[in-house]
């Protein structure tokens, strides 16, 4: 077991903190997992979720199936219901991965809302649903922002989210068991309701540390990682500047450590991630 493992999990053991597990992959070595909890092998990574969505669309940007500035209307012409907000015209996909749509914040969130408050058809519902800004005025984080990034990929694909994921990433990756939790017309979610295991969550990260190889193959262009890093594409920047992370709620976290060369995945129930993760940043072995 890796030195950092042992010291976080001795941290860890002195707060009241329900960490289940931890991974991590260092200088370009083997995963290294610590099961803290005896549960699951895949748990909810909640809005962890959101990374993986984000990386699809780097894919079909890397294949020229999708710029940031296309416009989601244009995307989903055939199919827009009566009765939009004119304004919807401005949203492009950059605005889906800022959170900057123009709806409100929070908006679509199945982890505390029930399924059935947004009908059967979500799409449907974001489109006639007021919008509470102009898109590209402000952020305010929803997981509706998210559901329409895994909308977007199947619309250019002809695939939901996770069968493309899984046919152009995933496999590539080693991953193991994962699934995703669906709208009522089949489409994942995208946002939250990631069932994954850490020692499959670190490679994502680990893919934006090493500049999109991994394992010495090229899975993302590095236009797409500098992209993605400079303007905060799901991934945010530590107040430092030095480390990058999701978090999701319950205190799931990733992060990618470039000065140590390293990336990190810990799955939890009721953890302070911030303060786990600031002690992983300050590790100097």
């Amino acid at each position: 077991m890796s030195g950092l493992l042992q010291d976080v999990m001795k941290f860890v053991d002195s707060e009241p903190y329900e960490i289940i597990r931890i991974s991590e992959i260092h200088n370009d070595g083997e995963i290294e997992t610590l099961d803290r909890e005896k549960t699951n092998f895949c748990q909810n990574i909640y809005s962890g979720a959101k990374a993986f969505a984000m990386t699809a669309v780097g894919i079909l940007y890397d294949q020229g199936a999708v710029k940031p500035e296309d416009k989601i209307c244009d995307i989903f012409a055939d199919e827009l219901p009566a009765g939009m907000d004119e304004r919807w015209a401005l949203a492009t996909v950059d605005m889906a991965l800022r959170h900057r749509l123009g709806i409100p914040g929070g908006f679509l969130d199945i982890d505390c809302h029930p399924v059935s408050e947004f009908g059967q058809d979500f799409l449907k519902y974001m489109f006639t649903y007021p919008l509470a800004y102009t898109p590209g005025e402000q952020e305010r984080y929803a997981d509706g922002s998210t559901y329409m990034v895994s909308r977007i990929v199947s619309k250019l694909t002809g695939e939901k989210l996770d069968d493309f994921l899984w046919r152009t990433l995933l496999w590539k990756m080693g991953f193991q068991e994962m699934a995703w939790s669906h709208c009522p017309m089949g489409y994942p979610i995208g946002a939250t309701g990631l069932y994954v295991n850490s020692c499959d969550v670190v490679k994502i990260p680990y893919l934006y540390l090493k500049n999109g190889v991994y394992r010495g193959e090229r899975l993302l262009s590095e236009e797409w990682v500098k992209m993605t890093l400079e303007r905060e594409y799901t991934f945010e920047w530590d107040i430092t500047g030095r480390w990058f992370f999701k978090g999701g709620m319950y205190g799931q976290k990733m992060m990618g450590l470039p000065y140590q060369n390293r990336a990190v995945a810990f799955q939890a129930y009721g953890a302070n991630s911030d303060r786990v993760a600031r002690f992983i940043a300050s590790y100097e072995n």
